[in-house]
């Protein structure tokens, strides 16, 4: 797999013994993380590169309609085959170099590399070849060691790199263009001990060494579609766009009840221009839990005919600002004659993008966002955006759609789905993750009694609460763990 040639030899030496071996370093632990990341479904083919001797495979397999097994020793796929034989139909075996995968262009749903990338010598380079064999909305996990100090692991098990730093394996799924990056802790030690008697303990003899997880996802490029979507949204409110394919998508739920997040009261609509009232795109109402102070500055992410930009503005008062970022010049051109007309003062409209938002750092004290970011491909950078445009202690209030598992790739691949605020919605537990990884503390949810089946997976919205705290480092923080 592309690997140096001691640490070849060393994989080919030790084959017999790997699985003993291996369960002294790392648990099965490690492996239900990756695959719990990856979101699975049974019509998919994955690859498991340096698959060794099948320790991951072992898990997917039953997962999943095809495992491509990737190794450059011989000797170990030997071992998974054996390993593996139960399995024999499910998995395909390949000697293979990590820089020249023997599988065709998008022609996977997931890639996995469990305890891989730090034997490779161009750790970018294999990461690079990964994502070329990844269909378009597929994932990449990687699963490895945080960086370390013990420098002996080098000589003794032929590793390449003494683990890696966080930011730099997002930064290398950056480079590559996957989306929805994040880099988070298994809860996992590998652990090792040197067979050199001169080291002592205090030189680290005995090592528990944490293990990261690393997701991305392949992007599909539907932003274009969306736009044009919204734009004839714009000019012709009976095309609708987000959800309309659910009831009253265009007006929002009916039920008035103050405790009901995921709708409006009559006294709020009261204070909504009424070409603005009736022309709500959402799932929601973000600003039901965002407990909106006079004189507080507001971002409204996807304001579109900015329903909720004017409800906010109301809120915060003469002495408060709304400030509604849109991507759409037809949208903005809608709501800025809206606010002229109605004499609205304290609401400015600006052109934009979710994913690079034209607001200064710390500037605002609560962000809302009303069944858009399903909308855009990278959400990871969105939510990092708007943790970037916050004053610390500032409030993030979301309401949107996310989904009860994984959509199959005939959905995802849907740009009218994209439109319709269905293909690009995430999995609740993944959409909460990214949410966390760009800093923010989730104070509270709570999920819509209505919802959709989609491809046999259930799809509702949800309204999230959360607050940016104080650290600053909080979104690159590691783990304490511990070996079993």
């Amino acid at each position: 797999m592309s690997m140096t040639k001691s640490s070849s030899q060393y994989f080919e030496k030790i084959a017999g013994d790997w699985d003993t071996i291996r369960s002294g370093y790392f648990s099965e632990s490690v492996r239900e993380t990756a695959i719990a990341k990856a979101y699975l479904r049974p019509e998919m083919a994955v690859a498991d590169i340096g698959c060794g001797t099948g320790f991951l495979a072992a898990g997917l397999a039953p997962l999943v309609q095809i495992v491509h097994a990737l190794d450059g020793s011989t000797a170990m796929l030997e071992v998974a085959r054996k390993n593996l034989a139960s399995f024999d139909q499910k998995i395909e075996y390949h000697v293979a170099d990590g820089q020249s995968l023997p599988l065709p262009d998008n022609s996977v749903d997931a890639v996995f590399a469990n305890m891989y990338l730090h034997h490779c010598p161009d750790p970018l380079a294999a990461i690079t070849e990964m994502t070329r064999i990844l269909r378009p909305g597929g994932r990449l996990v990687i699963t490895d060691l945080d960086s370390h100090p013990h420098e002996w692991l080098k000589e003794e098990m032929a590793d390449v790199w003494s683990g890696f730093e966080r930011p730099q394996i997002k930064g290398w799924y950056e480079k590559v263009g996957l989306v929805n990056n994040m880099v988070d802790c298994t809860g996992q030690s590998c652990c090792a001990e040197s067979s050199n008697e001169t080291i002592t303990d205090d030189q680290g003899r005995s090592v528990e060494i944490s293990i990261f997880v690393a997701v991305g996802t392949k992007r599909q490029k539907m932003r274009d579609k969306v736009k044009q979507t919204y734009t004839e949204t714009a000019i012709d409110a009976s095309k609708c766009g987000c959800g309309s394919e659910q009831k009253d998508c265009c007006s929002g739920q009916s039920d008035e009840s103050p405790e009901n997040v995921f709708s409006y009261s009559s006294e709020e609509k009261s204070v909504v221009p009424d070409e603005a009232g009736s022309f709500s795109l959402g799932c929601g109402n973000p600003t039901a839990m965002a407990h909106l102070k006079p004189g507080e500055v507001v971002l409204d992410i996807g304001s579109g005919g900015g329903m909720d930009s004017f409800l906010a503005a109301a809120k915060v008062g003469p002495n408060g600002k709304v400030i509604g970022v849109d991507m759409t010049p037809v949208m903005l051109e809608r709501a800025s004659q809206t606010a002229q007309k109605s004499g609205i003062s304290n609401v400015e409209f600006r052109q934009g993008f979710a994913e690079a938002l034209p607001v200064k750092n710390n500037t605002v004290d609560v962000v809302i966002s009303n069944c858009v970011v399903n909308l855009c491909e990278d959400k990871a950078i969105v939510f990092q955006e708007a943790y970037r445009v916050l004053k610390s202690g500032g409030r993030l209030e979301l309401s949107d759609i996310v989904t009860g598992g994984p959509l199959s790739a005939t959905i995802r691949d849907n740009p009218d789905g994209w439109s319709a605020c269905q293909s690009g919605a995430l999995p609740e537990s993944e959409y909460l993750d990214l949410i966390s990884q760009a800093g923010f503390n989730i104070n509270d949810t709570k999920r819509s009694s209505i919802s959709e089946e989609i491809d046999g997976v259930s799809i509702y919205s949800l309204v999230v609460s959360a607050g940016k705290g104080w650290s600053e480092s909080e979104p690159n923080r590691t783990c304490s763990c511990c070996c079993e």
